[in-house]
């Protein structure tokens, strides 16, 4: 393990990232926080820092356990990083998810002519 790894390599490693570049973009962007203030992809994380990463429409907070460099399976990466994210905020995210679309089946298709009549119907927009 290394004593000194920068944020985004961090961020990659312990897969919150796909890939270090969208880690490094973030940070530029200043969608990564800590004590909020906007951080450069090359500063150094350190043990016990909470980082907070604007993902809209919430802000998501991950606690640093350990450090690594080194990209790690999803079973490794949960003895790194805690997720310690705010229950309003994950609250406010399953409120959103699920606003203004219909749960449809993906081998039924568009609805047709007849069935958009009855959608409209159901819901009252006659």
């Amino acid at each position: 393990m290394n004593d000194k790894v920068r944020i985004d390599k961090w961020l990659w490693a312990v897969r919150i990232f796909k890939t270090r570049s969208m880690a490094s973009e973030a940070c530029k962007k200043g969608k990564v926080t800590i004590d909020g203030v906007s951080i450069k992809p090359s500063r150094e994380v350190k043990q016990g820092e909470v980082i907070n990463l604007r993902v809209p429409p919430i802000t998501r907070s991950y606690k640093v356990l350990a450090i690594s460099g080194k990209r790690m399976s999803a079973k490794l990466a949960v003895d790194f990083v805690k997720d310690v994210t705010a229950q309003d905020q994950l609250n406010l995210l399953d409120a959103t998810k699920n606003f203004g679309f219909e749960k449809r089946d993906r081998s039924i298709g568009r609805p047709t002519k007849h069935d958009r009549r009855m959608i409209d119907k159901l819901k009252g927009n006659e």
